[in-house]
């Protein structure tokens, strides 16, 4: 070990200490979420399959407006596939539930894949019409993958509040992402290579990243075998007001993106409404990595009407942007901080729903949230749309505050915070 040493300067004795300064730190809350073997590999697969589910939508409407010439048949077909895919969802989910994660998934994501690849061959040859909503509808059996990443944790983390607050923060911060970066993607290649090129790589990524997720058997939940089956989760006490509340939140999120869109085409900047969409998405993004490390006091039922207050209060703000100003710029910076909700409202609202859905049926449960919020995204989508069209882009702002008003409505009630 090295001595001090020791010298003078005139008359003052100086003392140098070469000892290394060493202090031990306490690893971050994300660097001990994935201490435990098995996590980061079940997590990179689950990213590499999560990112197409935001590719696919924008190559179809790529690709079929490239060959049919047609924005009403690519949206009536986008459409019909999330339509289907809400249907179907919950099933293939409680499937998940009964028989295993790797044992369902894997035959789900081969079937869906198929469907894709039929839409891509039914486009390219010219078939009818009719053929490309069959096989966007047989793309439905697409596990939810975000589910059975967070039933994971559920599995490997349980009693440990603080560490599964955390991971699911990562989880929806990595859904903000992959909806993020998901489209942007999808443009490139479709623009790059060939229109149907989004769709084929989006493909390639689910099925390589399920084969992956589905190969880390040590961290799959154990199926439940023998005694009486669990409550269905939407007979769950407190469950159906939540999934309302997902419902009213795919509502904010569907009208939100077709009014902006809306706004951007209206000045004369449709191409820059990506970008200003990218950036809402990357502040709920940074918002829930930052609430994941953060310790958060008291139960998820008192902190969720809270969360919600602040969204709704927060999505003022685009309306007020389009409505004072009318400026894109200010657009983007208020869509970039009212994205900042977001995350922390979705974790919460999600947390919920993992406490009161039934042993054995998590992955089913967090479907039916999943669910919600497609069936919402698509009203929302449509409301927001015909307000667009037929009041003004800046009247169609409106939209998702109140969607954001009844979510905190119903979250002020005794059922959810109960």
């Amino acid at each position: 070990m090295p001595q001090p040493l020791f010298t003078t300067t005139s008359d003052m004795l100086v003392v140098v200490d070469f000892t290394p300064r060493t202090r031990h730190r306490e690893p971050g809350p994300y660097r001990r979420l994935f201490t435990p073997p098995g996590t980061r590999a079940f997590t990179v697969g689950n990213l590499l399959a999560r990112l197409p589910m935001g590719m696919f939508s924008v190559s179809a409407v790529v690709m079929i407006v490239a060959a049919r010439d047609s924005y009403a048949l690519a949206g009536a077909v986008t459409a019909t596939g999330l339509a289907a895919t809400a249907l179907v969802a919950p099933w293939t989910a409680r499937l998940v539930d009964r028989y295993g994660q790797a044992r369902v998934a894997v035959p789900a994501t081969l079937l869906a894949a198929l469907g894709s690849l039929a839409r891509v061959l039914c486009v390219h040859g010219g078939a009818p019409d009719w053929t490309l909503f069959a096989a966007y509808a047989a793309t439905a059996t697409t596990p939810n993958t975000g589910g059975m990443s967070r039933a994971r944790w559920a599995h490997l983390l349980k009693g440990d509040d603080t560490a599964l607050h955390t991971a699911n923060s990562f989880e929806q911060a990595a859904d903000e992402l992959c909806f993020m970066l998901g489209p942007v993607l999808a443009v490139l290649l479709c623009g790059a290579l060939f229109p149907e090129a989004g769709t084929l790589v989006g493909v390639a990524l689910l099925v390589t990243g399920i084969l992956l997720f589905a190969a880390q058997r040590s961290t799959e939940p154990p199926v439940q075998r023998g005694g009486a089956p669990a409550r269905p989760p939407l007979r769950a006490p407190g469950i159906p007001p939540l999934l309302v509340v997902c419902l009213a939140m795919g509502v904010v999120f569907g009208s939100m993106e077709v009014v902006t869109l809306a706004f951007a085409d209206a000045r004369g900047h449709p191409s820059a409404a990506g970008v200003v969409l990218a950036l809402q998405a990357a502040g709920s993004c940074a918002a829930g990595l930052l609430y994941g490390a953060w310790k958060p006091s008291g139960p998820a039922g008192r902190r969720y009407p809270w969360c919600v207050a602040a969204m709704t209060v927060l999505m003022t703000l685009p309306l007020l942007a389009a409505s004072l100003t009318g400026s894109l710029f200010l657009l983007a910076a208020a869509l970039l901080i009212a994205g900042m909700a977001t995350a922390p409202t979705m974790v919460t609202g999600l947390t919920l729903i993992q406490e009161r859905t039934p042993e054995g049926r998590l992955n089913e449960g967090m479907t039916l949230a999943v669910t919600g919020l497609l069936g919402g995204i698509a009203a929302g989508s449509a409301l927001g749309g015909w307000t667009a069209e037929h009041v003004s882009a800046t009247a169609g702002f409106g939209v998702p505050v109140t969607a954001a008003a009844v979510a905190l409505a119903i979250t002020s009630g005794w059922a959810v915070r109960h």
